[in-house]
């Protein structure tokens, strides 16, 4: 298959394209940075994804991964209207058999930056609208949220001790995924898949259900 994956370079982006490249499939990723993988089914080419954005026909399936986690502007630009402007670009054509968005459990739970939870919350919403449009063509459309994930992107985290720590405490698992768990699941929501769509699937390790129950221990109304 034809795979058209966004945010191509680093991190989630990057083991969604090296899980489709050894699995056979040919893969076009579009990136601002320069590519950082070399293969023979692999085509990057350099492009925004807020922009103008390259010719590239037949695409079976599309993956948006282009993301930023700033608090600015900028992320909805990037996180809502570039996803929205690839699969626009991409998707709607007799030739595509899947979409997959790449958004986040902050796009439920809320807890980020107000624009990346927004520019995320988005993406969910947005892809159950692709999901109806898509239908016509029998292809499916999902988004995908990954919680904590082990990427570049998180240095600022997990360079820190405590603070990691204090972030792996806020999962029921005690851990984060690695961005080829993630591209596992990308895998199977788009090739292996065939009757789920405009569907959401949090991959948080128990994140979004890690809650503290505060309550007087001299209270035996519930004991």
């Amino acid at each position: 298959m034809k795979v058209i994956v966004s945010g191509s370079t680093k991190g989630i982006g990057r083991a969604i394209v090296l899980k489709f490249l050894n699995e056979g499939h040919e893969v076009v990723g579009i990136d601002l940075l320069p590519a950082s993988i070399q293969s023979a089914n692999y085509t990057h080419l350099t492009a925004d994804v807020r922009g103008e954005l390259p010719k590239i026909d037949g695409a079976n399936v599309v993956i948006t991964s282009a993301g930023i986690q700033l608090p600015d502007e900028d992320t909805i630009d990037v996180n809502l209207k570039g996803t929205i402007n690839v699969i626009e670009k991409y998707a709607f054509q007799n030739d595509i058999k899947s979409v997959l968005t790449i958004a986040s459990s902050s796009g439920r739970n809320g807890a980020e930056f107000p624009l990346y939870s927004a520019s995320k919350g988005g993406v969910i919403a947005y892809t159950k609208n692709v999901a109806l449009r898509l239908a016509k063509y029998g292809a499916t459309a999902n988004s995908l949220s990954p919680g904590g994930v082990t990427t570049s992107v998180n240095d600022v985290v997990m360079n820190d001790a405590k603070l990691f720590k204090a972030a792996l405490d806020e999962s029921l698992l005690g851990k984060w995924a690695e961005p080829e768990e993630i591209a596992d699941w990308a895998y199977f929501l788009t090739v292996t898949n065939k009757s789920m769509t405009g569907e959401d699937i949090l991959v948080d390790n128990g994140e979004i259900l890690k809650s503290n129950f505060i309550w007087s221990t001299s209270d035996t109304s519930c004991r």
